[in-house]
């Protein structure tokens, strides 16, 4: 053999001895993040001892608002429940269908519709809205805030099973990732990578553990003490972030809180997205935020997904020697291992766990979108808002 090919060869199997260790460490030492901890039920219970507000900020859902109002009027704790939907200036009769939603319930009084007030400079739009929300049920004295999105349909146990973990538990704040919208060909490739991507970086047992820093929470339902909220500063302390629900499940675990995430199976979200396109759009909002707007972290985030998820299949398929394949084909076997939770979740075909690689270059592509987004003064554009504008440093 020529110097030249004991070296390529050498290469090869250093990047597939690279590989494994990299699958080796996320499957065996990253908090077990992809057996997904779900939450279980409370068991049914009727009556909980706890008075729950229910934050709703809401901007042109009339769409999907009903099912959302229906479903929190329908749980087994529905006589703890009050509900105060904040209208961000919708322009589609958002507060009229949540009226209409709660009447057909026959519980209007348990409904309070606030117009939102305009947004001040400095705040974005949902975080204005949940203030105001907060600010309105203060009255109510509850025990527990619950701020969910209003395109999430809630389980008839949903909220009693979240105050039984932070009861049980000790816990400050529990927050569900609730089942996205996945049907279309685009959400089966890249919803169930979302979700798996997202354990990885927030892996719930380092998040509820309180000898690992780690804090993350799940936006679309979220759980917490009043006092706990008060103690991190409320949410004017992160009134201009992005990842609201990531930062704030942060200040309250910094502050001595503890912080608890998990999966539902049962909740979820009724919103479909807009093919490739949409769930693009969804990434691009926060990617590079996440990122602190960091060049150097952008480039090392993109290396690292081509790394971790297209080294091993190159690795497999470019037959080049035994011994590379190998340890490419065991890191890919390490790889949809771990993914087949996320595939039982959402019942997919377990041969849906062989796309990863391919999830992993869409989602490499949104996030640097993102930050092409937020170079342009775009960044973080939602719904008409530009949320991360760009900032001299």
């Amino acid at each position: 053999m020529r110097a030249a090919d004991r070296t390529i060869a050498a290469m090869f199997i250093a990047a597939g001895v690279l590989s494994l260790l990299i699958w080796a460490y996320l499957v065996l030492a990253r908090g077990g993040f992809w057996r997904i901890r779900t939450a279980v039920s409370a068991g049914g219970a009727q009556i909980i001892p706890a008075r729950i507000a229910v934050i709703i900020p809401a901007r042109n859902e009339a769409d999907v608002v009903g099912r959302a109002i229906r479903s929190l009027l329908q749980q087994t704790c529905q006589k703890a429940v009050h509900i105060f939907l904040v209208d961000d200036s919708s322009a589609d009769g958002t507060a009229q269908a949540a009226r209409d939603a709660a009447i057909i319930e026959g519980q209007a009084e348990k409904l309070t519709v606030i117009s939102g007030a305009s947004l001040p400079l400095g705040w974005s739009g949902k975080l204005w809205a949940m203030q105001q929300g907060i600010e309105h049920a203060a009255a109510l004295a509850p025990d527990f805030y619950l701020f969910t999105d209003a395109d999430i349909e809630h389980s008839p146990d949903s909220i009693s099973t979240l105050v039984s973990i932070t009861q049980v538990g000790a816990y400050d704040m529990a927050s569900l990732m609730v089942r996205l919208h996945c049907h279309s060909l685009a959400e089966k490739l890249l919803i169930p990578a979302f979700v798996y991507f997202f354990f990885k970086l927030y892996p719930p047992a380092w998040i509820a553990s309180p000898r690992h820093a780690e804090a993350g929470a799940a936006g679309g339902c979220i759980l917490i003490r009043p006092a706990a909220l008060a103690q991190a500063g409320g949410i004017e302390a992160i009134r201009q972030q992005v990842i609201d629900d990531c930062s704030l499940a942060a200040r309250v675990k910094s502050n001595g809180g503890r912080v608890w995430l998990g999966a539902s199976a049962t909740t979820r979200s009724i919103r479909p997205y807009e093919g490739f396109s949409g769930i693009g759009r969804m990434i691009s909002r926060s990617a590079f935020s996440q990122l602190r707007h960091s060049n150097i972290l952008l480039v090392l985030s993109m290396v690292g997904m081509a790394v971790t998820y297209l080294l091993p299949p190159f690795l497999l398929f470019t037959g080049h020697r035994i011994v590379p394949a190998a340890l490419g084909g065991t890191a890919w076997f390490l790889m949809v291992l771990s993914y087949l939770p996320v595939m039982r979740l959402y019942r997919l075909n377990f041969l849906w766990a062989l796309s990863l690689p391919l999830a992993a270059v869409f989602y490499v592509g949104a996030t640097f979108h993102s930050a092409w987004k937020y170079w342009s003064g775009r960044g973080g554009e939602w719904k008409g808002r530009i949320q991360d504008p760009k900032r001299n440093r």
